[in-house]
């Protein structure tokens, strides 16, 4: 078992990263959290099914529909309209048990209803565990764009079971890879901790052994850990995205825009990523932030993984400017950009050209 905390002062609250920590979800609960009452478990259709045995351990579940589509007004409306019926009350507990959509509209339903109740983020995907279980962003998306409505609500506690990689698919794997990347390139601006965490993704790839997926399976608890231990520290330092935890941002400027003129169905937010981060060494290359062995090292780190499609290199340039203008971390109309600018450390800039970011595009 592994553990972290999340400093937050009187919003602290730890992390516990086990195999097997699902299967006594209870006994998980109860030994880090002591509120005393029900619980309200928010899942999707797709994943209650895979865990019916677990989930009805409580007698309140709400099951929401499967997929990034679904991540909108309509389905907090019902989440809300669920809990309420159901007369829940200030020292409840909701549950976000699935991925990243579940745990944003949980988070935020949590944030909201009653003006606040406690919530705990129990992650199935891969994306979820290394990222958006961790931190409190929560919300949905608009038609404007992607996570525009939403709230900093932090969980009281993040249970991560490595156990429930085993059902998802390649597919849904290579989504959190992209996530996992993001870490190995801002890992020196993200902790003081030197997990060399570049090294170790890039020695995952080595052609030798066991295939690169039944590699990363013998290592998800390190992955999960070192990926979540950077999150934490960022968050501690920057709750609220004020200065520095805008670093977590590497790659998502140009993914969000990908991700939005693609209606978020053709790419998944790893795969967006991914395309992003590349876009983002095509830019900083270009300025002359970094060096060409680290930039060459950076771009065939990521293709290693597999997670760029050929069709991606056929993006509208102009769709993809207009999108990355709408993004909400766009001030003054200026695009802000986390770019590489040596080894494993990013900054923030907001004065790329409109040329160059085209550029710089697949």
């Amino acid at each position: 078992m592994k553990k972290l905390t999340v400093e937050l002062k009187e919003k602290s609250y730890p992390i516990i990263i086990k195999h097997g920590l699902l299967d006594n979800i209870k006994d998980a609960i109860a030994a880090h959290y002591k509120g005393n009452g029900r619980f309200f478990v928010i899942t999707n259709k797709t994943i209650y099914p895979l865990y019916k045995s677990i989930l009805d351990n409580f007698e309140h579940i709400i099951q929401i529909e499967d997929g990034e589509e679904y991540k909108n007004f309509q389905t907090f409306e019902y989440i809300l309209d669920k809990l309420l019926e159901a007369k829940i009350e200030r020292g409840d507990c909701i549950i976000a048990f699935g991925g990243g959509v579940v745990g944003d509209m949980a988070g935020f339903a949590a944030s909201s209803v009653l003006r606040g109740i406690d919530y705990i983020q129990i992650p199935t995907t891969l994306l979820s565990q290394v990222d958006s279980s961790v931190g409190g962003k929560t919300g949905f998306n608009h038609k404007m764009g992607k996570n525009l409505i939403g709230a900093f609500k932090q969980p009281k506690l993040v249970l991560i079971d490595p156990k429930t990689l085993d059902t998802l698919d390649i597919r849904q794997i290579k989504t959190g890879l992209g996530e996992v990347l993001k870490y190995a390139f801002i890992e020196k601006s993200a902790t003081d901790k030197d997990f060399s965490f570049f090294n170790i993704l890039k020695t995952l790839q080595d052609k030798s052994g066991d295939s690169l997926y039944d590699k990363l399976k013998k290592h998800w608890e390190e992955i999960i850990y070192i990926s979540v231990s950077m999150k934490a520290d960022v968050v501690s330092k920057d709750e609220c995205e004020k200065g520095l935890r805008a670093i977590l941002n590497f790659g998502h400027t140009f993914a969000h825009a990908l991700e939005k003129i693609t209606n978020y169905k053709k790419y998944t937010h790893g795969e967006a990523v991914a395309a992003g981060m590349i876009m983002a060494f095509n830019t900083a290359f270009s300025r002359g932030f970094i060096d060409e062995k680290y930039y060459k090292n950076a771009i065939d780190l990521i293709h290693g993984y597999d997670l760029i499609s050929n069709d991606m290199k056929n993006l509208n340039k102009e769709d993809m400017f207009n999108a990355m203008k709408s993004d909400k971390k766009v001030s003054h109309s200026a695009i802000k950009l986390v770019l590489p600018v040596s080894l494993f450390k990013v900054q923030l800039f907001d004065d790329t050209t409109e040329l160059l970011i085209k550029d710089s595009l697949l």
